[in-house]
C-alpha cells in the first residue's frame, strides 16, 4: 500500500544522541527510553529495535497500551515501566508478564498487593512520591501509612524504584522549585532508608534534568525528547551551551525526516484567490505545487500562508489555507518541477532544512506537540 507521505527514522542519529547523553551521566545510571506518545511520534514499533541496538533495555511508557506495544516490539529482554494510566483489570496480566508500573496512590498500591497475593507472584512497582509537581504521587504526610503497607507486604511487592517528577526543569525560572523538589525527594529517600525499606533504583530525571541537574541522575534517567534529537526547550540549550565543546555546539541529531511528493501543478493568474476563502490573493502569475498532505496528516492549519517546504533544495512557501488532505506551495521560482518530485516537510534537502520548531514561532512545546500529532498511519521507514 502506498501512502501520501512517509517518515524516515535515522538509526545513526539515535546512536549519536545516546552517546551524548551517556557522556553527560557517566557509566553508572541506566538510561530509560521514554516512548510515550508513540515514541514522540517516531513510532514505538520502530524505535524499540533501534534502542535495543543502541544498548537500551529499559523503556518508559505513560499507559498500559504503550507498554504492551513495547513488549510486542521487543526482541530482547527489556524492562518496561508504566508511569501513568493502567486499567485495574490489567494488573494480573501486567504482573504475570513482569511489566513494572508506578504506584502513586493507595488504591492502586492495595489493588496491586491483593492481585499479587492471589497470583502468588510479586508486583513490580515504582513508588512515586509527591515533591512539588502536584499531579501524582504519595504526599509527605502519608509517608508513615505508606511505610506500614510496604513493611507488611514484602512478600507481594518487588520495589523496583522510588521516583518523582520535576515541575519544569527545562526553564531557569523553575529551578528554585526544582531544587526544592530534589530536597524533598532526599527526605523521602532518607525516611525509607532509615526504616529499612530497600528500593532497587532511585530515579527522578527527565531529559531536561538529565542535562542540567547532575544530582538528579541517581540510578536511572528517563530520557524522552532528547533521545530523539531535540532540546527540551531552546532555553535548555542556552543554559547548557557553554559546557559543550566548541567543535560540536549542537551534539543532538534529529532522527526524523518527513517526506511527500508533488501531486499536481497549477497555474494561477495575478488577482486570483487560492483555495478556500480569500486568505491568499496572487499578486502576480504563479505556479503552485499541490501536496497530498494536510491537517489530517499532522500538517497543521497554523501553517496556512506561513509554512515552508523544501523542493529541489529550495524553500517554497505555503499558499492559502492548509486543507484536511492537501496544501499548495509556491514553486514559481524553481527552474523545473514535475508531479512526483520529492518534497521535504521536515528535514534536510541539499544545504537547507525545515525544522520542527519552524512549524510555529513561539510555543516552547511545539517540538512535543508537533511530533506527537503525527498520525500513526504514516509509515515509518528505518535508515542508517
Amino acid at each position: 500500500m502506498l501512502h501520501t507521505s512517509c517518515l524516515e527514522i535515522s538509526t545513526s542519529a539515535y546512536f549519536q544522541n545516546i552517546e551524548f547523553i551517556r557522556s553527560r551521566i557517566g557509566t553508572g545510571p541506566t538510561i530509560s527510553s521514554v516512548v510515550k506518545g508513540n515514541a514522540y511520534g517516531h513510532g514505538i514499533a520502530q524505535m524499540v529495535p533501534i534502542a535495543e541496538k543502541a544498548g537500551i533495555h529499559h523503556f518508559s511508557t505513560f499507559s498500559s497500551d504503550e507498554a504492551w506495544e513495547v513488549l510486542e516490539s521487543s526482541s530482547q529482554k527489556n524492562e518496561i515501566m508504566i508511569m501513568g494510566m493502567l486499567h485495574p483489570e490489567e494488573i494480573p496480566d501486567l504482573i504475570r508478564n513482569g511489566i513494572q508500573f508506578y504506584a502513586f496512590d493507595f488504591e492502586r498500591l492495595e489493588h496491586a498487593i491483593e492481585t499479587a497475593k492471589t497470583l502468588g507472584l510479586k508486583a513490580q512497582i515504582h513508588v512515586e512520591v509527591e515533591t512539588g509537581f502536584h499531579r501524582t504521587g504519595f504526599e509527605w504526610a502519608d509517608r508513615k501509612k505508606l511505610l506500614e503497607i510496604l513493611q507488611n507486604n514484602e512478600s507481594a511487592l518487588e520495589l523496583k524504584g522510588l521516583c518523582t517528577h520535576y515541575a519544569g526543569a527545562e526553564s531557569a525560572q523553575n529551578h528554585i522549585r526544582i531544587r526544592s523538589q530534589i530536597g524533598r525527594f532526599k527526605e523521602f529517600h532518607e525516611f525509607f532508608t532509615e526504616n529499612q525499606i530497600q528500593f532497587e533504583r532511585f530515579h527522578t530525571a527527565c531529559s531536561a534534568a538529565t542535562l542540567l541537574f547532575p544530582e538528579s541522575h541517581m540510578d536511572l534517567v528517563r530520557v524522552g525528547i532528547t533521545g530523539y534529537g531535540f532540546w527540551p526547550t531552546r532555553e535548555t540549550f542556552h543554559l547548557l551551551k557553554d559546557q559543550l565543546p566548541l567543535e560540536n555546539r549542537n551534539p543532538l541529531k534529529r532522527l526524523l525526516t518527513w517526506k511527500t511528493q508533488i501531486m499536481s501543478l497549477k497555474k494561477v493568474e495575478s488577482g486570483e484567490f487560492v483555495g478556500y476563502g480569500k486568505s491568499f490573493q496572487a499578486s502576480q502569475d504563479m505556479t503552485l505545487a499541490i501536496l497530498p498532505v494536510g491537517y489530517s496528516h499532522g500538517y497543521g492549519r497554523n501553517l496556512s500562508n506561513n509554512g515552508k517546504v523544501l523542493i529541489s533544495g529550495q524553500y517554497c512557501p505555503v499558499i492559502g489555507t492548509v486543507n484536511m488532505n492537501a496544501v499548495a506551495v509556491d514553486v514559481s521560482h524553481l527552474a523545473k518541477t514535475s508531479p512526483g518530485d520529492e518534497v521535504i516537510l521536515i528535514g534536510y534537502q541539499g544545504e537547507n532544512e525545515i525544522t520542527v520548531a519552524s512549524f510555529a514561532e513561539t510555543s516552547d512545546l511545539i517540538n512535543y506537540e508537533m511530533l506527537t500529532r503525527l498520525p500513526a498511519q504514516i509509515p515509518r521507514k528505518i535508515r542508517d
